[in-house]
């Protein structure tokens, strides 16, 4: 955690990386809470409509343990590749940890993809086993012959087997509770997220355990000194997406946060607010997008919502949502920076720096990042140039995915 004091300089100049030689993010988010505060919520499931589900740390190492068993079952190894192509759930959840507690590498994938995007994906990481929900199995089933090393689907809602895929929770009732996780070097890799494809073909970062250490500065920052007592997260963000997975979920359990998980199939700002304020969500991350979607709301206030923070990236927020937020919620947002490949490197923390609109804020402790020109020399105030961080650094990847030649360019 970050050391409180009055200025950013302090805060920055204090700040040493201490990387252990071994770290698996799967014990680190689950099994070290489970130990210590085995009932403490670890997820909430939210249903608005219907009953909530809870789920304690305890739970939550239980059943990764026993999908880590039925994983190890259905031939997943070592540095095997898992894909988790699923929306916020438990079971989303427990893939990730079970897969790292294992050893092996999950790849997390949105649910908007068409068969196109999905067959890329899994073709060029070599994904073994594949976790999803009845909802796409028709994607699936029209490229699976694409699809060589997929050898095991395990469908979520299924209810029974079917001829070419496994129901995910018949599985995991037969599946001991008990395992024993692999003692996985914090440099060994633990999940491929893509980049979104705007230029070519999507690029598969590849990044170690260790980039739950590099994560931590910025998200704390930006959370203006996560956590606190009372916080609990949610966020619209995917956790198929890095922003959502790492900036969140991971980040915040971490610290043995309590998270909340809704399944929406489309962004609502009322049901967002509705939402933060029966939760009792104290912390955010949203992108300008969905914030100014919920400026068109009328009467804020009327929500009732208790948010201590707001983190904004993705796109420039701007001096009028700026404004707004101070005005509807008693906050200054913090708005941050960072790439697929390398995250959470710049932020804003409004109890140390004066947020200004247009401005993503400086380094997180821990990351040195400078503007430099072509030949790699730093650049003066005002001049214009690329962003770069100072390798090694925790939160960068390992490199692309089968793409050597993308990673020499990098």
């Amino acid at each position: 955690m970050l050391k409180r004091a009055a200025t950013y300089e302090e805060i920055y100049a204090s700040f040493k990386w201490n990387i252990p030689t071994y770290f698996n993010m799967g014990v680190d988010v689950c099994d070290k809470h489970a130990d210590a505060v085995p009932d403490k919520p670890a997820l909430i499931v939210a249903d608005p409509e219907g009953e909530d589900t809870t789920f304690s740390f305890s739970q939550l190492k239980t059943l990764s343990n026993q999908l880590a068993n039925l994983l190890i079952a259905k031939g997943v190894e070592r540095r095997d590749r898992v894909g988790i192509f699923l929306s916020q759930s438990i079971e989303t959840a427990i893939s990730h940890v079970a897969a790292w507690k294992l050893g092996a590498i999950s790849v997390p994938l949105f649910t908007l993809f068409g068969e196109d995007a999905l067959r890329f994906r899994l073709r060029d990481s070599g994904t073994r086993l594949l976790i999803t929900d009845i909802s796409q199995l028709h994607k699936l089933e029209k490229i699976r012959n694409d699809l060589p090393d997929l050898k095991t689907i395990l469908v979520v809602g299924a209810g029974k087997d079917g001829s070419n895929f496994l129901d995910f929770w018949t599985g995991m009732t037969i599946a001991k509770g008990k395992f024993t996780p692999v003692r996985t070097s914090s440099e060994e890799p633990a999940f491929i997220s893509y980049t979104s494809g705007t230029t070519g073909n999507p690029k598969g970062a590849l990044h170690a355990h260790r980039t739950m250490f590099g994560h931590l500065t910025g998200m704390e920052m930006f959370h203006d000194f996560f956590p606190q007592p009372g916080d609990r997260m949610w966020t619209p963000a995917d956790w198929a997406w890095v922003g959502g997975l790492m900036n969140c979920l991971m980040a915040s359990w971490h610290h043995g946060v309590t998270n909340v998980a809704y399944r929406a199939k489309k962004y609502d700002p009322e049901v967002a607010l509705q939402l933060m304020a029966r939760y009792e969500v104290r912390n955010t991350f949203m992108p300008p997008t969905a914030l100014n979607l919920m400026r068109q709301v009328n009467d804020i206030s009327r929500f009732r919502t208790n948010l201590r923070s707001v983190a904004v990236a993705g796109e420039p927020m701007g001096a009028e949502l700026l404004e707004w937020g101070r005005k509807n919620f008693n906050l200054t947002f913090n708005e941050f920076y960072g790439q697929t490949e390398c995250n959470l490197v710049v932020s804003n923390c409004q109890e140390i720096m004066a947020v200004k609109p247009a401005h993503m804020g400086r380094a997180a402790p821990g990351h040195r990042v400078e503007i430099i020109g072509e030949e790699g020399n730093l650049l003066e105030p005002g001049q214009e140039g690329e962003i770069a961080v100072l390798a090694p650094d925790p939160v960068m990847m390992l490199g692309y995915w089968n793409n050597r030649e993308a990673t020499e360019a990098k």
